[in-house]
């Protein structure tokens, strides 16, 4: 059971977060821009192409792969502040603290949840003012819970890497190996559908940011999505629940 210390804990890993996600201006704007690059030029760029089986405009189909992008992306990063911190001490000294390592890895964790939310949330306001239609109020508030499951998803999945890897240009070599391929799967770029390779289409099938995205855009769009979103939103929740679990556990047998 956690104490009043824990919750303490927490709250001030949580706040300590925040505050340094407003500090640094250059992540927000990097964090913010790329997806916003992607949006805008491929949204644009590639409006006019049609793709089979594919409903509306393609910056309607491109907005829920990018606001996972953006989710994703920025949840990645709490991975990167574990190795920062454990380079400059400051992990060594919560680790010591009289407070339980779980206290630690769920403040981390709302920390870089809250942060990756708000970016995501960015990227959405944007694009209902480029055009893209919600699906309703219903959509609306579960587009919130998947990407809420999305970012504590990805925060698990970097302390997972961050509590096995002790240098930045590995973390991020691994990262982008991983995150990438991942992307291009999850349906963000194009329909998942019988036009495509059946090989590619079970890839897509294996890839969890497939289900996802297409529960981001089954509920926020309504349309173009392979899978109910209910059905989605189960498959992520078990997801969720499995990398949370994996990244208490490496982060709790990491080394100091």
């Amino acid at each position: 059971m956690m104490d009043r210390k824990d919750f303490q804990a927490i709250y001030m890993l949580w706040l300590r977060q925040m505050k340094r996600f407003l500090r640094t201006k250059s992540r927000v704007v990097a964090t913010i821009v790329q997806p916003l690059f992607f949006l805008f030029i491929l949204g644009f760029g590639l409006n006019i192409a049609i793709f089979p089986g594919m409903e509306g405009s393609y910056i309607t189909f491109l907005a829920p792969g990018i606001i996972a992008m953006a989710i994703l992306f920025s949840s990645m990063f709490t991975g990167v502040s574990v190795l920062w911190d454990r380079q400059s001490g400051f992990l060594q000294e919560v680790l010591v603290a009289p407070v339980s390592r779980l206290s630690i890895v769920i403040g981390r964790t709302f920390g870089g949840a809250t942060v990756a939310l708000i970016q995501g949330l960015i990227i959405m306001v944007i694009a209902i003012v480029l055009g893209v239609q919600i699906s309703g109020l219903r959509g609306f508030l579960l587009t919130i819970f998947f990407m809420i499951l999305l970012s504590f998803t990805a925060v698990g999945f970097g302390l997972i890497l961050a509590s096995t890897m002790r240098d930045f240009e590995g973390f991020q070599s691994i990262m982008s190996l991983i995150v990438m391929p991942l992307m291009f799967l999850s349906s963000s770029f194009y329909p998942i559908n019988e036009s495509l390779p059946d090989w590619l289409r079970i890839l897509s099938f294996c890839n969890p940011l497939f289900y996802m995205v297409d529960g981001i855009r089954g509920s926020f769009t309504g349309i173009n999505y392979v899978i109910p979103p209910l059905i989605n939103l189960g498959i992520i929740l078990v997801i969720c629940i499995i990398i949370m679990v994996l990244g208490t556990h490496f982060f709790n047998k990491s080394e100091i």
